[in-house]
This record gives structure tokens, sequence and C-alpha cells, in this order.
């Protein structure tokens, strides 16, 4: 079999440096074909047969991953190899070569180069006596994943009504290779913590790379099934087979369980499965729901595969404990003892009942109503000391497990009981309040502004600075202005317009009347006698 190979980078350098590596008859490359970007590629799918893509991933008008969506769409047999000169992850290669055939990193050697393709064209082999041998596997093929993928979303979502009569009228309408002896095995595949910090193109590489992990692992060759993403982080996975089958639940199982520890190990994430039954076409939006439900309940383990319904009976249903003795501790002990409490009361909930997202939230709930409590106490307003974006998205994250709780738990103490503890010391705050006023003697400040540097409550740090310094705030700010006023006024030769402007008053005549006010003399006549007095 001659092939045909289309190159796509959008450096015209890299793909001739390709091009030079490659013996094509040595290769039995009959037809090589270039493209500077993903228009260009895809005209050329459309003209030519592409039997194998060697495609770079970063390009400006379009990436390797949006061409290979549309490749795997219109044109499944096709062969992918990814080459980069970016390798943002060690496991990125082994990552993409469970879908992609391989991953080359610039500049590629010739021999890995010819690797490659030798690989592409054993896979493009193997896809082809298989798909003379199996009929049913050859139709998934033809009609492809993407409209079978529609119809499963479709299907689950309700977009299609879970009735035999419109199921049959939308398996009849777009060829979907099912038949009513057909019945299906959902497995859900849910991310439940992503092990490092990810931007979305870092994720939706990973996420690539789990979805075709799952079909080599799980559903294997010669098996029937589909493996898509249901949501963000969330893939969902449909055996397929005649009523009557004999699962071979043992063996998904296990597959599961391998999948499950190579995920932790390659894909940085930790991750469950969830099995349903064999059930008929429109039994599954009903068991696709359940099994999100489970997911979602399941706040206490990671990286388990369940069974459906796989609960446990020896364990009451849990209560929510009584927080007082956290709230006693905030006022009296460390917070290591406060955030050893929260620890000892999770860990009997885990360990003694049997505990959801429900149980989980209104814990939650109460557990944020005492550290508010606590610092409404202490004077200081929730919403400042709470109100950076790392604080919002660990309170936001806080309901989705226990581990997530905790880590809510152990910020929101140590946050506050810091923070607590630095209201003691008012020589300190009252001298951060003092530093800002001077430093921003040409701002209006206000007493909301001033406050929102100690994150306390403005009445109260009021309080604390007359107690403090014998002064109102707004009295100190303006005598500090007046000070600078003075100064210029002494020792340069400014306009008494301009000192008015960089000390933030707009209005020279009220200027003129405060300073009067506070100096006896108006600005001019200061001025005048200050000069007389040197």
């Amino acid at each position: 079999m001659k092939y045909h190979l289309l190159i796509v980078d959008d450096e015209v350098l890299a793909i001739e440096g390709v091009k030079s590596d490659l013996d094509l008859n040595k290769l039995g490359i009959s037809r090589l074909h270039t493209a500077i970007n993903v228009r260009q590629a895809k005209d050329l799918f459309v003209r030519e047969r592409i039997d194998i893509l060697l495609c770079d991933i970063e390009m400006p008008q379009g990436s390797g991953f949006d061409l290979l969506t549309w490749v795997r769409e219109h044109h499944p047999n096709t062969a992918t190899i990814f080459f980069t000169s970016h390798a943002d992850f060690k496991y990125a290669k082994e990552a993409l070569q469970l879908g992609s055939v391989d991953y080359l990193l610039k500049p590629v050697r010739a021999t890995d180069l010819e690797n490659a393709i030798r690989k592409a064209q054993d896979i493009i082999k193997r896809n082809s006596e298989f798909n003379r041998n199996s009929q049913s596997h050859q139709l998934w093929l033809k009609h492809h994943s993407f409209i079978i993928e529609r119809f499963w979303v479709d299907l689950i979502n309700h977009s299609i009504p879970s009735q035999p009569s419109a199921i049959r009228d939308q398996v009849e309408l777009h060829h979907i290779p099912i038949t009513e002896e057909s019945v299906f095995l959902p497995i859900l595949i849910s991310v439940q913590k992503w092990k490092k910090e990810l931007n979305r193109r870092d994720e939706k590489i990973l996420a690539y790379a789990l979805k075709n992990s799952a079909e080599e692992m799980i559903i294997g060759e010669g098996s029937n099934g589909i493996c898509f993403h249901l949501d963000r982080g969330m893939l969902l996975l449909i055996m397929v087979a005649n009523r009557g089958t004999n699962w071979e639940y043992e063996h998904l199982f296990r597959a599961c369980e391998e999948y499950i520890d190579s995920c932790n190990d390659y894909f940085y994430c930790d991750l469950s499965c969830y099995f349903g039954n064999a059930v008929e076409a429109h039994e599954m939006a009903d068991l696709v729901g359940e099994l999100r439900r489970q997911d979602q309940n399941n706040v206490a383990f990671v990286n388990q595969v369940y069974l459906h319904h796989d609960n446990d009976t020896s364990k009451p249903h849990a209560k929510l404990p009584a927080l007082s003795v956290v709230a006693s501790l905030m006022k009296t002990a460390t917070k290591d003892a406060v955030v050893h409490e929260v620890e000892t009361i999770l860990d009997s909930l885990v360990h003694n009942y049997v505990i959801n997202a429900d149980i989980l939230h209104q814990f939650n709930q109460n557990f944020t109503q005492v550290v508010y409590s606590f610092l409404n106490l202490k004077g200081i307003e929730a919403n400042q000391l709470f109100g950076d974006e790392e604080s919002r998205h660990i309170s936001e994250s806080a309901g989705r497990s226990i581990m997530d709780m905790l880590i809510w738990a152990r910020h929101a103490v140590n946050k506050a009981m810091i923070h607590a503890e630095a209201i003691k010391e008012t020589e300190k705050i009252v001298q951060i309040v003092k530093t800002f006023i001077s430093h921003n003697l040409d701002q209006d400040m206000t007493r909301e502004m001033i406050a929102d540097q100690v994150f306390l409550h403005p009445d109260y740090l009021t309080r604390i600075f007359k107690k403090e310094t014998g002064f109102v705030l707004s009295d100190y700010i303006v005598l500090e202005k007046v000070k600078v006023a003075k100064e210029l006024l002494s020792h340069t030769e400014r306009p008494v317009s301009s000192i008015a402007s960089t000390l933030g008053y707009t209005n020279f005549s009220y200027f003129t009347k405060l300073f009067k006010k506070h100096v006896g003399l108006g600005p001019m006549e200061y001025r005048s006698q200050n000069n007389k007095d040197q």
C-alpha cells in the first residue's frame, strides 16, 4: 500500500527540514503534501486522500488539536503524529501516544520520525484489516464517533425524549449502528482533582489523553464501545452488546482500576469510575443521571471504582455535628488547635457515617458561620478579609469533597485568627494607617478607603485610632495635609493653587478657608509672615 502524507507547520523551514529527512521510497510514501495553517490543511483533506497527518501543535490560525478534532470527525481513518517545540509535561509524549500515534519534540531526529511513520502505517493496516472482518465495527467507524457522540449526548440531556419510538426515529435518521437487541453498559469517569495548576490549554491536552487512554484500556480492541466528554472533567464510556450478553464485569472492574492507577501516574489527577447496569437505550438518561448524583455525593473518597448504588449500608447516615467547641477554641486556643478539632470532626464523619454532598454543604455553612461570628466579634469585615481571588476560589470549592473542605477550614481559620491577633497590636495598626495617609495626601481619602488597608470596619478603626492617637481620623488627615502645606509654603515658591491640588483639594477657596482655620492665617499671609521671620 502506498501512503499519502500531509505535513502541517506554520514554519516553512521546519517543513523543509522534515522533508529533507524523509526517504519517501523507503517509507512507501507516494504523495507528500504540505500546509502552513489549519485552513490550508482542511482544503487538502477535501481534495486529496490523506493517510498520515504530521502536525505541529501551536500555530497562529488554529492549533493542531483543533485540526485533529476536525479530522476525527471528517476523516477518522487518518493516523496523526504531533511534533512541537514545547514540552509542557514530561509525560505529554506518552499521553498523546494514546490517541495520536506519537508525540515528537523538535528538532525531530530522522530515526524517530521514521519510526513514528511506520507505527502510523501499522495502525492503518490493522484498522483496515479489522474493518474488513467486523461489519459492526465498520459501521461505527463509517458514521464516525462524532455523530454517535452527539446522539448519546442529546439522549442523556433529554434533547431526544427517552421513549423507544423517539430513539428509533433518531437511530434511523442518523444511521446509528444499534438495534432493538442492543443493550448498553455506562461507566461514568469523573476527575475529582487535578494535582497541579492547569491552564485551559493544558487541561485540554490532559482531557484528550484521559479519553484516549480510557478507550484503549477499558474498551480495548475487539470490543464495541464509545467514550466521550459529558462535561468538563467528566467522561462517559458506553459498552455496547446484544441482549443476553454475559458481561465480563470482573475484567471491566480490573481494567478501570488499572486505568485509575495510570491516570494517577501520568495525567496529574485523582478520579473515580461509576458502573451502571446493562440497560436499553431509553433507560440510559435516567441511569446516567443516577451515576452523576452518585459522583456528586462521593465527597469522601478518591481513586475508587463503584458499582451502581454501591453504598456502605453498615454505616448510619450522618447528622450535623455541633461546632460549639470550634467556636470556643477560636476565642481561647491556637489556630492549630482549632484546625485539629475541625479535622477530627470530619474524620469521624467519614469513618463512622455515610456522608454526602448535602451534609458537607450544611457543615460548610455552619463552619463558615462560626468563622464569620468570630470575625464580627473582633470587628473584622469578612468580605474584606476573604475578598481576594485565592480565598474566593478555596471557599467556592469547599463543598466538593472532604479534602476541599479541610483546605478551606485551614485557610479560613489561619487567616481569621492571624488577623485577629494582629488587631491586638493597635500600635502597629495605627502606624500602618499613618503611613498610608502620609503616602496618599494627594487623594481625597475616606474612612472606608483607609479601613480597607487593615481589613477593619471603619467605625472600629476610628475608635482604636482615636484611643491610640487622641485624634479623630478625619481631623488627623487634615492636620497632616496642613503640615505639608506649611512646609511647601515655607520652602518653595509654588503657587498656592498648585499646593492645594497636590494635597487633593480641587476647590481653592475651600483649601484657603481650611488652612486659615487650623493655622490662623491664610496661605499667602503665612508665606509672607514666614519669609519675614527668616
